[in-house]
């Protein structure tokens, strides 16, 4: 359309759980995920954590060349469950 303006997508917010249960399916697409947001050109805003499917879609986009922001609960950063392919952690509260 002429003068119309097209938006693109810059970063994405995923949330996810870390147990994929029996179910191998859902590591491929949360490794794909992280592929396709690299491959695209989207950075990742995720929960940081690095134990299964929480860890898979920041390692993947991280690998294709786009930023992660990891948020990240203060008590993760105690046991060393953050990624290590976040470009920044923000360590937010604990909630009771």
């Amino acid at each position: 359309m002429e003068g119309s303006s097209v938006k693109t997508l810059e970063k994405i917010y995923v949330f996810s759980r870390a147990n994929y249960g029996k179910d191998e399916s859902y590591v491929k697409a949360t490794h794909r995920l992280g592929e396709v947001l690299g491959k695209r050109g989207i950075n990742l805003i995720c929960g940081g954590g690095s134990l299964r499917l929480i860890g898979y879609v920041p390692t993947a986009t991280a690998v294709h060349g786009k930023q992660v922001l990891g948020i990240v609960p203060s008590a993760f950063t105690e046991k060393n469950f953050i990624g290590k392919n976040m470009w920044e952690k923000v360590e937010s509260c604990n909630h009771a």
